[in-house]
């Protein structure tokens, strides 16, 4: 009598764009530490602001432990209409801001397609 090798699991597509999520999360934190760096030169930087960057950088990387939670969506918007309020006293930062808001705006359009074949049975995984 010969086992059979169960079926193997199902791909979780999910799983895949947590990873991209936390990849762009430090990214955005990469490239907001820099772009303080860029603004710092101007001498037009007070310590509050610096402080005030340098924290929302870590907010973005400690992002990373949330990102299988439901509501991430509100902690990125959270967290970029902080970025892009930078307008008011840096504006080089509200321009990242506001780019990668539109980048989360299109990965979390691309999460809700996925879900949505998903729930159809149409991705290429399910047939």
């Amino acid at each position: 009598m010969s086992q059979q090798d169960p079926p193997p699991a199902p791909v979780d597509p999910m799983k895949g764009f947590r990873g991209v999520t936390s990849a762009m999360f430090i990214l955005e934190a990469i490239v907001v530490l820099l772009a303080l760096l860029v603004v710092a030169k101007d001498d037009t930087i007070s310590t509050g602001q610096g402080w005030f960057v340098g924290l929302i950088a870590l907010a973005l990387v400690l992002g990373c432990a949330l990102v299988a939670r439901p509501w991430i969506t509100w902690v990125v918007a959270g967290l970029h209409v902080a970025l892009i309020a930078c307008f008011l006293f840096l504006p080089t930062l509200g321009i990242v801001g506001v780019l990668f808001a539109a980048a989360w705006g299109w990965m979390f359009w691309a999460r809700n397609d996925v879900r949505k074949r998903m729930a159809e049975g149409t991705l290429r995984s399910q047939q």
